[in-house]
């Protein structure tokens, strides 16, 4: 089996549901909770990458962060939208699966079925 990554908000229903699809099939990810292990900007580009999306559609806009760092401003760049996320884990949306050089965000938590071997 190739190996899976989840990154994982226990406190999220989609993000239990999205890990629940995976032990039904009996699969178990490794899990990164990645609000107490936070992602570098090196690993969100990686992930950005896997995903083949922008940095502005992995973030969670209804967050008080986004509105507090003022990250609607459609001049800041991918960089500074990476670190963001980077510095304010509780941005980045969620779940989001990973399996080999591909990820997939789990909303809604079914998503995560495409891309299983």
């Amino acid at each position: 089996m190739t190996d899976m990554t989840l990154y994982h908000n226990p406190r999220c229903s989609k993000s239990r549901s999205a890990l629940q699809l995976l032990e039904e099939r009996g699969l178990t990810p490794t899990i990164v909770r990645y609000l107490e292990t936070p992602l570098s900007a090196a690993q969100l580009t990686d992930l950005l990458g896997k995903l083949a999306i922008s940095a502005r559609q992995l973030l969670r806009t209804g967050e008080e962060e986004y509105k507090a760092l003022g990250l609607s401003n459609a001049q800041l760049t991918e960089e500074q939208l990476i670190a963001a996320m980077a510095s304010q884990p509780k941005l980045i949306e969620r779940p989001i699966l990973v399996v080999a050089d591909k990820a997939v965000i789990g909303r809604p938590p079914e998503n995560i079925l495409e891309i299983l071997p």
